[in-house]
């Protein structure tokens, strides 16, 4: 729990230290009170959004402006849904969008839209390429997909190195998706393993991979060694088309370290997952809203896509540091919550109490 404060702190000291603004700090607080703040997520697919990601930033922002207003929508994967909730934002007078956009070229607009009305955005999670958002906060989704790929790489090496690849790679709509595969070939293209095939899963849709996967098993009968999934979600649904088809599971990557994604590794289904808590980027995230509800202007630590940026670098969980990593003290999930009856003799064998 102490990195993850000390990353906010450094987030918070760096944002107030290296902001510029036309108002006195005094001004700037008196400006912000009463601040209503958008904060625009993308799906329902993943957990995240409403378990941690929205709780997260509304108890961040209210701890920094008792008196703002978070007013939080999830566009349930639509993109067209995403932009009308930005103009009802934008209606009812936000002096800041948060926004994790559904499809990343199609957010351009209301990027447009927004500073049309001297709005700031903050692109969440997602980069926002085909227009300059005011400032963007994220893990680095490029090193998420180096790490769990060569993570994995080892590990079906470790296992004799039979079989090729699969990669199921998230939605083409998705730019952090495709740093996430950019990150993932980074790995893959020089392991000396075969890619069998590979998918762009539409919408991150758990069920879409699974349909996928259940065609590359029929394919490549007892030639799969080895599953890169982009995520949780659709490393699940790799996972439930092998054994849909009765059929031994091989090492599968994931991202997000959501519930069910922990107890499969606990279980010995999954092989990997990331650590990014959430924490961090939606602290962080409202730490900079704060500031630009204030009428200041915070520099980023570095510049993706020509936006001031700050990406954090996340930890590849397996069974090895599972526990240390999330279910120690001030941990992203609790042991009761893992270690449920189902998972107790694998929590056990894993000396996970």
């Amino acid at each position: 729990m102490k990195r993850v404060t000390f990353a906010v702190a450094v987030a918070l000291a760096a944002a107030t230290a290296c902001s510029s603004t036309t108002t006195s700090a005094g001004q700037g607080e008196s400006a912000a009170q009463g601040a209503k703040i958008a904060f625009l997520m993308p799906d329902i697919a993943s957990t995240r959004y409403e378990l941690y990601d929205a709780p997260l930033f509304k108890a961040k922002m209210k701890e920094l402006c008792p008196t703002c207003e978070v007013l939080y929508q999830n566009a349930g994967a639509d993109a067209a849904k995403q932009q009308q909730q930005a103009n009802s934002a934008l209606a009812q007078g936000v002096k800041a969008i948060v926004i994790d956009p559904v499809d990343s070229a199609a957010a351009a607009t209301i990027v447009q839209s927004a500073q049309a009305q001297k709005v700031p955005i903050i692109a969440y999670d997602r980069p926002i390429p085909a227009a300059k958002a005011d400032y963007y906060v994220s893990f680095d989704n490029e090193k998420i997909g180096s790490l769990i790929a060569q993570s994995l790489v080892e590990e079906v090496k470790k296992k004799g190195g039979d079989g090729g690849l699969l990669v199921v790679n998230g939605s083409p709509t998705d730019a952090a998706a495709q740093l996430i595969k950019k990150g993932i070939h980074s790995a893959v293209d020089s392991s000396g393993l075969k890619l069998l095939a590979e998918y762009d899963t539409p919408g991150w849709q758990p069920n879409k991979a699974q349909e996928w996967v259940s065609g590359q098993i029929a394919q490549f009968p007892g030639k799969i060694g080895g599953v890169v999934a982009a995520n949780d979600g659709t490393g699940g649904g790799a996972i439930a088309a092998f054994k849909a088809a009765d059929t031994p599971v091989p090492p599968v990557s994931g991202n997000d370290a959501e519930l069910a994604a922990v107890q499969r590794i606990i279980n010995g289904d999954q092989y990997n997952t990331i650590s990014k808590p959430i924490k961090i980027v939606a602290e962080a995230a409202a730490v900079v809203a704060n500031e630009f509800a204030q009428g200041k202007k915070p520099a980023g630590k570095t510049t993706l896509f020509d936006t001031p940026s700050e990406l954090f670098t996340p930890t590849v969980v397996t069974q090895e540091n599972v526990a240390k990593e999330l279910l120690g003290p001030g941990g992203a999930l609790k042991v009761s919550e893992v270690c449920t009856p189902d998972y107790k003799a694998a929590c056990d064998k894993l000396g996970i109490k």
